[in-house]
């Protein structure tokens, strides 16, 4: 009878079994490590890929507008009209207003709610309210309104801190008080909208903090005090003069008016765009900087002769060649925060010590007409009577760089 001896090899299998798995776990330990470490590097070559794309310049296209107003008559006109609220705006669109990165104008009325004052009252008392419902349909086409004049406290103080808060309601910046003798007002730093280009080719929205300061001028001069407010600003930014004074109806400036509107660029202003006078005066090369002194009714009511139904707008480029990128790349990043009426953006440049950057400015003209109860484009013979009146041209040769014509 055959006996069947047992499997003696079976200790000897298990003991291999083991002995490849005590050898086997290092090997496997480090191939899945070092599997690890490509991974990661993989991931740091792909962050490297999907950077985002650096500033390299920028540039602004901006129109700065004469008063606009939207009270009294244009009230009545707009209710009369299908277009209600919308009917002061509703051929604006005929200037192209996306070829721009900003307007920038001056509100000749305080925008208050509830006002109850027939256009004859406002008239025969000087009076003025244009009514904040008008704001929605303004917010599209306006970037910032300079409140330094004549009319912005026709309601009070009360009525003036409204405006602002009615302006801020809607997101339209603002600048300036209607206290002549105001200094802590004078000047504001505000988010200019720019085109960024960038390093890959790219284009991009960007925010640009320039300093406007704005000044009342009709009852009485703005002290030198507030007039060397400029030069806290100019070592580090743009800054843009918008006065608002000089007697109406006139086709030139008075001594005073030149010699303040000068005393601006003589403290650090890159430009000087001034209103009031509801006529365009001349315009002049001073130090190689340009004055305009009056750009003229942009939207206004008056009606009766073809003076106050023209203006000037005033077109301006600004361009930023080659430039430092982290510099250039920080005062965007600064820019995104000056939007709010006393914000922190001087301070924070300074405390940043951040270099003032090297723009170029080229000018032009962009002619109006408001005649017929609605703003529109000037015609081509409106627009060389606006050049002559401007006597543009003999600016345009006498600027110096950085300025100059388009």
């Amino acid at each position: 009878m055959l006996s069947v001896k047992p499997h003696r090899n079976f200790p000897k299998i298990l003991i291999i079994i083991v002995c490849v798995l005590i050898l086997g776990l290092p090997a496997a330990y480090f191939w899945w490590k070092n599997s690890q470490t490509v991974t990661n590097k993989n991931v740091q070559i792909v962050k490297e890929i999907v950077k985002k794309p650096a500033p390299k310049s920028f540039s602004s296209n901006v129109l700065f507008l004469g008063n606009t107003f939207w009270g009294r008559y244009i009230n009545d006109w707009s209710l009369a009209s299908s277009f209600k609220y919308s009917y002061p705006f509703s051929r604006l669109n005929e200037f192209n207003r996306n070829q721009y990165d900003a307007w920038i104008s001056g509100l000749e009325c305080p925008t208050v709610a509830g006002v109850d004052m027939t256009s004859a009252q406002q008239e025969a008392a000087l009076q003025f309210n244009c009514s904040p419902n008008y704001l929605p349909e303004a917010a599209k086409w306006f970037t910032a309104f300079t409140l330094a004049n004549n009319h912005t406290d026709n309601q009070g103080a009360d009525g003036f801190t409204e405006t602002k808060q009615q302006l801020e309601k809607n997101g339209i910046q603002y600048f300036g008080n209607y206290d002549y003798k105001s200094v802590d007002d004078a000047c504001e730093v505000i988010d200019l909208p720019v085109t960024v280009a960038n390093d890959d080719k790219t284009t991009t929205k960007g925010d640009l903090p320039v300093a406007i300061c704005a000044y009342h001028g009709v009852f009485g001069i703005p002290p030198a005090e507030a007039v060397a407010e400029i030069a806290k600003y100019s070592p580090y930014m743009p800054v843009i003069a918008m006065p608002h004074m000089g007697a109406e109806y006139k086709s030139s400036p008075d001594e005073i008016k030149s010699g303040f509107y000068r005393s601006l660029i003589d403290n650090g202003a890159d430009m000087v765009l001034g209103d009031h006078p509801h006529w365009i005066q001349n315009t002049e090369s001073y130090k190689g900087h340009l004055i305009a002194y009056s750009m003229g009714n942009f939207m206004f009511d008056q009606q009766d002769t073809p003076e106050v139904v023209r203006s000037a707008g005033i077109k301006v480029v600004m361009n930023l060649g080659k430039s430092d990128d982290t510099n250039l790349k920080k005062w965007l990043e600064l820019g995104k925060g000056c939007s709010k009426f006393k914000d922190s953006c001087l301070a924070s440049a300074k405390r940043q010590q951040l270099s003032k950057l090297s723009i170029t400015y080229k000018f032009g003209v962009v002619g109006t007409n408001d005649s017929d109860k609605i703003v529109k484009p000037a015609s081509p013979e409106q627009q060389n009577s606006i050049l002559q009146r401007l006597n543009w041209q003999s600016t345009m040769n006498s600027l110096q760089a950085p300025y100059s014509s388009l």
